[in-house]
């Protein structure tokens, strides 16, 4: 049984930090490009960041590279999401994706809720 559980969400005041982690189960995490994505209040989901199988390359929307940072441990079976300098509009639902290039698979986790608000 496949799963990602997304953790590490909550309420912060502009400016602060949180860690987002995600943990898989049931596929071959190793193998599968892990992605970030978030949808705000009334907008359209949006990817944040992505990660190489082996995590040596990384990609980054332009509204948040600078202050977030995604890293892997596959042997931890589990990505990250390190926000720092965080803003109110990166509020929104975070969303933990894997994909499978080679078969298609794509995976989601349930998701996860950031507030930015003072």
């Amino acid at each position: 049984q496949v799963q990602l559980v997304e953790s590490g969400g909550g309420l912060v005041q502009p400016g602060g930090t949180l860690r987002l982690s995600c943990t898989a189960s049931g596929f071959t995490f190793s193998t599968y490009v892990m992605r970030w994505y978030r949808r705000a209040p009334g907008k359209e989901r949006e990817l944040v960041a992505a990660i190489a199988r082996a995590g040596g390359s990384t990609n980054y929307a332009d509204s948040v590279k600078g202050r977030f940072s995604i890293s892997r441990d596959n042997a931890k079976n589990t990505v990250y999401l390190q926000m720092n300098s965080l803003k109110p509009e990166d509020t929104a639902v975070y969303y933990c994706n894997a994909f499978s290039f080679e078969t298609n698979n794509a995976y989601w986790g349930q998701g996860t809720q950031v507030t930015v608000s003072s």
